[in-house]
C-alpha cells in the first residue's frame, strides 16, 4: 500500500467504506495540542468497490474490501506525499441504530453537590437502557435476540439540573436533573468486520463511528452552543441515513437500504439496460448532449417509481423520532446520490412530508464540503480532487478523530466521559 518514498504522518485519514465507493480523507490538526477542532484538509481519494465487497450497508468480503481500501489509500498518498497511521472508520447499515434516550432522575439528597461517580453512573444506566431498546428492535428485525451490540457512539443532546439548561452537573446541587443521551449501537460483527481490514491495512483504529452522526460532526463544527437545527439525509449507494438535529443536539440516526443502486437497478430493469449503462444514464440525465430526449423520458420515468418508494422510506424514518415535535424545517442532503435532480425535486415538489410533525414544507439544501465549519482547504483541493457532497461523510469522521483526541488527554473530563467508547 505504501511506498517508502512517503513521509509519515500525525495527521489523521478518514476511510469511508461505502457500497460503491470507498473514500479517503486526510487532514491535520491546525492546532497540534488538540484544544480545538480546526482542521487543513490534505487531500481526498476514492476507489470503486467490487461487487459483493458489501451487503446491506456493512462489510461482506474483508479481503475485497481490503483491495478496494488500498487502491485508495495509494492514490492518497501519491498525491499527498504522506502516509497516516491513525485512521477513524464509518459504520452503516439497518442494524445500526442511533437513539436518543431521556432520563429525568430525581435526587435522594438534593443539597449535595453532584460527583464524577454519580454522573457516571448515571450515563450507564442510560446506556443499560438504550442498549435494552436496541437489542429488542434488532431481535424482532434478525429473529436472533442473543446479537452481541457494541456501543459507538454516544453525545451528550442537553442537560438540565431543576430547569436550567447547563453544559457540566459536576459540582452542582438540584433535586431533579434531565439528561438526553444519544447512543449508537451496532452488531459486534460488522465492527470485528472493520478492524480487521484496519489490521491488514497496517492502520491504527482510533474510533468507528456511526456514518450520519459523523455528517452531525461535519455540520456542526467546533462550538458547543451552536444553534444549528435541521433534518440531515446522506444518500449513498447502498443506504439511506438520517440524522435529526435540534438546537446543536443530536436527537438519533436512522438508516435504510433504499439508496443509488435501487435507482440504478430500476433503470436498468425499466429500461432493459446492463447495469453500467443505467448508472451512465443516471448520472448524465441532465446532460442532453450525451443522453437523447428519448432515453431522458425514459430514465427520468424509471427513477420516479423509485423515487417514490425512497420517499416512503424518508417519511418512515422521521416518523420514528416522536421526541422531536415540530421538525427541523430545513433538510441538507450530501452523499453520491445527492445532486441527482429529480430526487431534490421530489422532496421539494412532493407530499411526503404531510403526515409528518413539520410547520410547513420543509426547504431542501445540498450539503457545500467548503461551507463546512472548521475545516480549510488547500488551494487545489476543489479543482484536482473533486471535493463533492459524497466526501461530506469523510469531513465528518475526521471531526470525530479530533473529538476523540481532546478528550483522552483527560480522562475524566465530562467530555471524556460522553467520549468514552468513540475509541476502540
Amino acid at each position: 500500500m505504501s511506498s517508502n518514498k512517503s513521509e509519515p504522518t500525525s495527521a489523521l485519514l478518514a476511510l469511508d467504506i461505502g457500497t460503491e465507493f470507498v473514500k479517503c480523507a486526510l487532514a491535520e490538526p491546525l492546532d497540534p495540542k488538540f484544544r480545538s477542532g480546526k482542521l487543513k484538509l490534505l487531500g481526498v481519494s476514492k476507489s470503486r468497490q467490487a461487487s459483493g465487497n458489501m451487503s446491506g450497508g456493512a462489510i461482506a468480503d474483508i479481503p475485497g474490501t481490503v483491495a478496494s481500501c488500498e487502491e485508495a489509500l495509494s492514490e492518497l498518498e501519491k498525491h499527498t506525499g504522506l502516509r497516516a497511521k491513525s485512521v477513524v472508520v464509518g459504520i452503516s447499515g439497518e442494524l445500526v441504530k442511533g437513539n436518543t434516550t431521556t432520563i429525568r432522575y430525581r435526587r435522594d439528597t438534593p443539597n449535595k453537590i453532584i460527583t464524577d461517580s454519580e454522573l457516571r453512573e448515571l450515563l450507564e444506566k442510560i446506556e443499560s437502557r438504550a442498549e435494552a431498546k436496541v437489542r429488542e428492535e434488532i431481535s424482532l428485525e434478525t429473529d436472533n435476540p442473543e446479537v452481541d451490540l457494541s456501543l459507538i457512539n454516544s453525545a451528550l443532546v442537553s442537560l438540565s439540573i431543576d430547569g436550567y439548561k447547563i453544559n457540566n452537573p459536576v459540582g452542582f446541587r438540584g433535586s431533579e436533573v434531565l439528561i438526553e443521551y444519544y447512543t449508537a449501537f451496532a452488531p459486534a460483527l460488522a465492527v470485528s468486520a472493520i478492524e480487521k481490514v484496519c489490521v491488514e491495512l497496517e492502520l491504527d483504529l482510533l474510533a468507528v463511528v456511526v456514518e450520519p452522526f459523523a455528517v452531525c460532526r461535519a455540520c456542526l463544527g467546533d462550538e458547543v452552543d451552536v444553534d444549528f437545527s435541521a433534518v440531515l439525509i446522506d444518500i449513498g449507494g447502498g443506504t439511506t441515513d438520517l440524522a435529526v438535529v435540534d438546537s446543536g443536539g443530536i436527537c438519533g440516526t436512522r438508516m435504510f437500504n433504499i439508496a443509488g443502486q435501487s435507482f440504478t437497478r430500476q433503470i436498468s430493469e425499466s429500461l432493459g439496460v446492463k447495469p453500467d449503462t443505467a448508472e451512465k444514464y443516471k448520472v448524465n440525465l441532465e446532460d442532453d448532449s450525451l443522453l437523447s430526449d428519448t432515453i431522458i423520458n425514459k430514465t427520468t420515468g424509471a427513477l420516479s417509481r423509485s423515487l417514490s418508494v425512497w420517499l416512503s422510506g424518508v417519511e418512515m424514518a422521521l416518523d420514528e423520532f416522536k421526541n422531536v415535535s415540530p421538525l427541523p424545517p430545513d433538510i441538507f442532503l450530501s452523499g453520491g446520490s445527492s445532486a441527482l435532480l429529480p430526487l431534490e425535486e421530489a422532496l421539494a415538489t412532493s407530499d411526503w412530508y404531510a403526515q409528518l410533525p413539520f410547520e410547513h414544507r420543509p426547504v431542501i439544501h445540498l450539503l457545500d464540503p467548503l461551507s463546512l465549519p472548521d475545516f480549510e482547504f488547500s488551494d487545489n483541493t476543489e479543482d484536482a480532487l473533486s471535493l463533492d457532497a459524497s466526501f461530506i461523510t469523510a469531513l465528518g469522521l475526521l471531526r470525530v478523530a479530533v473529538d476523540t483526541l481532546i478528550a483522552a488527554p483527560s480522562p475524566n473530563s465530562l467530555r471524556a466521559k460522553i467520549s468514552k467508547l468513540l475509541s476502540h
